[in-house]
């Protein structure tokens, strides 16, 4: 298939990666064109407003949590019928897991998709020298870095110094942003707010940086530099189908606390022969009719932890699944069935407590399942990653879910329940929706 596409990547974290990338969504999306949206990594929050720019699910790319294999035909399903996609990268251009040298990085990415790069660079404290960095950039690696977008540009003259010195190492100056504080999406302990969580004023950002983009950028070379990418070789990922002899309703969390999931697990399960509705910890009173399984996601329950403990009837009504139906939880789902977090009564499923922590808890992890589950199998392997500023408690003789290597037993094993901190990518293991489904079934 021959979808036109391009990175916007950076030398590090927080050069305006976001800005660009979401304004360059929102601008193109505002020209009439179809904008596929994807983010390199696990993140969860960049999506909600790339989907916000384009009215298309934002989607990840993570060779680490799918494989190098599913990159491309994820990409394919992902930006079916777009006229254009635009890949937003994580951290800098060449970071990806750690000790792995480069692997997953936005570098490995762009290469997987044979896509260009747009490299935006934070000239705030630089003149001639940003021309030192595009430089080491561009040769580092094999990377076809197609043009610059200068950000937090202070003056005429500022510009003209940057501008000339990267137009000597032969690449275009795509874009100059000049330094502004108006367009920043607000930021707390774990990254952005996300977008559904504050919907109508991040529909103001989006806009906001969509006009800047488009104002600021070369808008007719960026998509003809999205359109030199070459063809890819490689087949749309399609959920695999396997619907058994019934249909039953899942319920998958949703609302301002639980806004981390990724769009393929819920096209995973439809493929399974769910029927996949969703509800809203905070103000549903109960399930939606006939739930027989319910997922709950990652997000943020720590900021809502009074109203979920507000709504009894909910966590009532959930306590009550978990006997007669299955449960899947990821992070902040693990914090909603436990008996309290920050001393909030939560859902009571499981024999433990939460609270929040100083401490940042994040990275990749390889997990291995310590038992049986509605999505698993005693000794199989799967790849995860955890992101968290919290602690859980067990009580006595919990079941853990997983074992991985930087800690001991972790997450729960109850009855037809799993929780744990572990987030999961389920096109890299399929089978655990169809396992979902067969147990709801």
């Amino acid at each position: 298939m021959n979808v036109p596409r391009l990175v916007v990547a950076a030398p590090s974290s927080g050069s305006g990666k976001t800005t660009v990338a979401t304004g360059l969504m929102t601008a193109l999306a505002a020209r009439g064109l179809s904008v596929s949206p994807h983010k390199v990594g696990p993140d969860y929050i960049d999506p909600g407003y790339h989907a916000l720019a384009t009215g298309r699910p934002g989607r990840n790319l993570d060779p680490w949590l799918t494989s190098e294999e599913l990159i491309a035909p994820l990409f394919l399903h992902g930006a079916h019928g777009a006229d254009i996609a635009v890949v937003e990268g994580v951290m800098g251009l060449y970071d990806g897991v750690a000790g792995e040298g480069g692997f997953a990085s936005t570098a490995h990415v762009a290469g997987l998709l044979a896509a260009p790069v747009v490299l935006v660079v934070d000239a705030a404290s630089a003149g001639r020298s940003v021309a030192a960095t595009v430089h080491g950039f561009r040769t580092f690696e094999d990377v076809r870095i197609g043009g610059v977008i200068l950000n937090r540009i202070g003056s005429d003259r500022h510009e003209r110094i940057c501008r000339d010195a990267v137009e000597e190492t032969g690449l275009p100056v795509l874009g100059v942003l000049r330094r502004r504080d108006d367009v920043a999406a607000p930021s707390r302990h774990l990254g952005l707010v996300p977008a559904a969580e504050r919907r109508a004023e991040a529909v103001g950002a989006v806009e906001r940086l969509g006009a800047l983009v488009a104002e600021c950028c070369d808008l007719e070379e960026l998509v003809a530099l999205a359109r030199s990418a070459p063809r890819l070789a490689a087949v749309p990922w399609t959920p695999p189908t396997g619907r058994g002899s019934g249909r039953p309703v899942v319920a998958v969390a949703g609302g301002r606390a639980f806004t981390f999931g990724y769009e393929e697990n819920v096209e995973l399960l439809e493929a399974a022969g769910a029927e996949v509705v969703r509800f809203d910890p905070l103000h549903d009173e109960s399930l939606p009719e006939n739930t027989a399984g319910v997922i709950i996601g990652g997000g943020f329950p720590e900021m809502y932890a009074a109203e979920l403990s507000a709504n009894e009837p909910l966590r009532r009504r959930i306590a009550r699944l978990a006997l007669e139906g299955v449960v899947y939880a990821e992070c902040a789902g693990l914090l909603y069935l436990t008996r309290e977090l920050d001393g909030a009564p939560m859902c009571g499923v499981l024999d433990a407590t939460a609270k929040m922590t100083p401490q940042l808890t994040l990275g990749y992890r390889n997990a291995v399942a310590v038992g049986d589950s509605v999505i698993a199998r005693a000794g199989e392997r799967v790849r995860g990653h955890e992101f968290h500023r919290t602690a859980v408690a067990p009580g006595h003789g919990a079941v853990a879910a997983w074992q991985w290597s930087t800690a001991g037993p972790e997450g729960f094993v109850h009855g037809n329940c799993v929780a744990s901190y572990l987030h999961l990518h389920w096109a890299a293991s399929p089978q655990a929706a169809r396992r979902f489904v067969e147990a709801a079934v």
